[in-house]
């Protein structure tokens, strides 16, 4: 198959490095602003004449659109958000399936029929969070005969050896998106009642609990964004469930130093004025801090992805597990955060290009990426997926 990868960044050339070595993908367009930059990374890594290198300007739709008709399978949008639409419009208008790594815009939803009607696979959502979190919630669920529970923790941060600065915590990820998702509302069921929260409530202590990750010991969980999301794309009812929650993992004093923070607004919306001159209240913030948060080249960053569910089977209460932790490769350079969300990418990009995805339309990986082998092909690439499944005691 010939893949078209949009996109050159951290996550753009885990996928392209992926690629590279799948027998399956015969060529890969690989398509960044910096086409020197590209050209040297290929030329580093020693992709040879599978790759080829070309320039574009993702704000230019026509340019977008000569690339996307230049004969692909498949293309993997691995460009910002915004060049969502106008990526997705190019692949249905040429008849090329397509594999991004963010939620389903608006754009997406009004080319569901027209992507069906041209047999076009639209596949977002399948990067780590979204997409690998997905993929095993949709095995976690579809075990039940009812579920009664779902719980779902993320973490990308420093191995405990790396943890080395007052913040335990190291930039594995655009650091202004790590802001933003510290001062922004949500949703959780917690004893069968929906709790709403604010957007510098996350770290009050009635939304954080501590887990124990082996190799971890005990890690903070604060709640991070809307559950019921979750819920409505599991297709499951709300108010038949005890408990629903989505959680952010980070090591101890990680709230208490966050809640502050937010607390303070200088995770706010919006400028301040210094000196005669607006700035950015986050934006500044990350800027200040990214230079002490960096990893050293022989520092790994982990991620961390557990996904609980309770519920009945055949009369049984049942509590399945399915959890995955990945570290940066440092013979390859590449981290744990670069490494789940290029590989799912590449992943899903090859089940559509060698049939094994053959719906159309706009798909989902709760229910259209296949569980067993999709855990088999990250396990292939390193990243493996544990998993219990095991009757509640109740006496216990």
């Amino acid at each position: 198959m010939n893949v078209l990868l949009l996109g050159a960044g951290m996550q753009g050339r885990a996928a392209l490095h992926d690629l590279v070595r799948s027998e399956a993908v015969t060529r890969v367009v690989a398509a960044d602003r910096d086409l020197d930059a590209l050209r040297a990374h290929v030329n580093a890594r020693g992709y040879g004449a599978r790759v080829a290198c070309a320039a574009f300007d993702a704000a230019d739709e026509g340019s977008v659109h000569r690339l996307v008709a230049g004969g692909h399978d498949v293309v993997i949008d691995l460009l910002p958000a915004p060049f969502v639409g106008a990526v997705a419009t190019a692949a249905v208008d040429h008849g090329v399936h397509l594999v991004n790594t963010f939620y389903v815009t608006p754009e997406l939803r009004a080319l569901a029929a027209r992507a069906e009607a041209r047999s076009v696979t639209l596949l977002p959502e399948l990067g780590l969070d979204p997409g690998i979190d997905l993929v095993l919630l949709g095995d976690a669920v579809r075990r039940f005969d009812e579920v009664t529970g779902i719980v779902c923790y993320g973490a990308g941060l420093p191995e405990p050896a790396a943890a080395d600065n007052p913040l335990r915590y190291k930039i594995s990820w655009n650091f202004e998106g790590v802001l933003r998702s510290y001062h922004r509302p949500g949703r959780l069921v917690r004893d069968g009642v929906v709790v709403e929260f604010g957007d510098t409530d996350q770290f009050r202590p009635a939304f954080v609990h501590e887990i124990a990750i082996e190799g971890f010991g005990p890690l903070e969980a604060f709640a991070n964004g809307d559950a019921l999301q979750y819920v409505r794309l599991l297709g499951l009812d709300e108010s038949k469930l005890t408990k629903a929650g989505r959680y952010a993992l980070r090591y101890p004093g990680h709230s208490a130093f966050w809640r502050v923070v937010a607390t303070l607004g200088l995770l706010d919306d919006g400028t301040v004025e210094v000196d005669g001159v607006r700035v950015d209240r986050r934006r500044f913030l990350a800027r200040a801090l990214e230079p002490r948060l960096q990893y050293g080249d022989d520092e790994r960053d982990v991620v961390i992805l557990r996904v609980e569910a309770d519920g009945v089977r055949d009369g049984v209460m049942r509590h399945v597990v399915h959890q995955v932790i990945d570290r940066r490769d440092l013979e390859t350079g590449l981290t744990a955060m670069s490494r789940t969300v290029g590989y799912a990418a590449s992943i899903g990009a090859q089940m559509i290009g060698s049939g094994l995805i053959g719906k159309r339309g706009l798909l989902s990986p709760v229910t259209d990426v296949p569980y067993a082998p999709f855990a088999d092909a990250l396990a292939a690439r390193g990243i493996e997926t544990t998993t219990t499944d095991l009757p509640v005691n109740r006496t216990g």
